[in-house]
């Protein structure tokens, strides 16, 4: 079934018979797993209590990341893993109704922090602690990074957005020196290492640029991660296979030195979504789940695409994106 054909309903309670098997985003050769696993991700809810309006569409955040968790409860997953933003700016309200919904989930539930979890300098409120979210969102409160077996795979978690002390000026992403050494010592410890980041790898941001170049020329460039070399060669030297992202709001892919990145749809913007992996012992299969139906999919592109020249130029992308699916089929 296409995005477009779905049809979630944007209030009330969902019903899930029969529900849709997704879009095939792709297929992989790895990660593979003797023992069938299945992990959702969840991207950028944004989730908004007091604002409305944006490409984020805030009036309806909390209803769409409610659809994902009614429809996540519907597939049998194993685990579900959110790669950052749960809230608009880090607002400890919008955590509380974050959690409120998230705590329907049949699943556990972990998530790394996006830029907008942390503090930053122009917030005119107080943040959650990063401590405080890490003892909401990771397993046993240990922070980052952290480890968790699900099923046969070896999730990792990363901050790569910041804290009270550090990235405070700024959107861009960094993965420390400290985690860093963590990933040197205890990659080699895993069988089968899914990364969890927020931010992406420098070749997901080079389609951004090469979009901006041959179609829309103000384009703003999102922020990025800084020295993203040593971070690229510590998931290459390990043999890692597979890294999740968010922070872009559209699904794509890309490969660095033999690494494969997926990012995750927003379910906030278009296109309102999250994935859906199903690993097994022939490889990996994602699919995008759409969370609201035909005419909140419509919404949510008119905002975007009418939001910026920027918000036009990712929408634009993620249209082009969701054309060509599956972006990959290495199987």
């Amino acid at each position: 079934m296409s995005v477009l054909g779905s049809r979630l309903p944007m209030t009330g309670p969902v019903d899930h018979s029969g529900s849709s098997p997704g879009s095939l985003m792709a297929s992989l050769q790895r990660p593979r797993s003797d023992e069938p696993t299945r992990i959702a991700v969840v991207a950028d809810p944004h989730v908004s209590t007091r604002e409305e309006g944006t490409s984020k569409l805030f009036e309806h955040t909390e209803q769409h990341l409610e659809n994902a968790v009614a429809d996540i409860n519907e597939r049998d997953v194993d685990y579900t893993l959110c790669v950052g933003d749960i809230t608009k700016d880090g607002e400890p309200w919008n955590f509380e109704a974050a959690d409120e919904i998230l705590a329907d989930l049949d699943s556990p539930f972990r998530s790394v922090p996006g830029n907008h979890d942390v503090p930053k300098e122009r917030d005119d409120h107080e943040n959650l602690p990063m401590e405080e979210f890490a003892a909401r969102y990771t397993p046993d409160g240990e922070g980052f990074p952290f480890h968790e077996r699900v099923g046969g795979v070896d999730v990792v978690g990363l901050n790569s957005s910041g804290g009270k002390e550090w990235l405070t000026d700024s959107h861009d992403g960094l993965v420390t020196d400290e985690q860093l050494e963590w990933l040197d010592e205890h990659l080699p410890e895993f069988d089968n290492p899914l990364i969890a980041v927020h931010h992406n790898l420098p070749t997901m941001s080079d389609q951004l640029v090469e979009h901006r170049d041959n179609n829309e020329p103000e384009m703003a460039i999102p922020p990025v991660m800084q020295n993203p070399e040593a971070f690229t060669d510590t998931l290459a030297e390990n043999d890692v296979a597979l890294m999740v992202t968010g922070h872009l709001h559209m699904p794509s892919a890309t490969v660095e030195q033999g690494v494969r990145e997926l990012m995750t749809p927003t379910t906030c913007s278009f296109p309102q979504s999250y994935m859906l992996l199903e690993i097994t012992s022939e490889g990996t299969e994602a699919r995008l789940i759409p969370v609201t139906d035909h005419e909140g999919m419509m919404r949510g592109h008119r905002e975007r695409s009418g939001d910026s020249t920027t918000g036009k130029g990712l929408t634009d992308m993620a249209a082009i994106r969701l054309a060509q699916f599956p972006l990959v089929d290495e199987r």
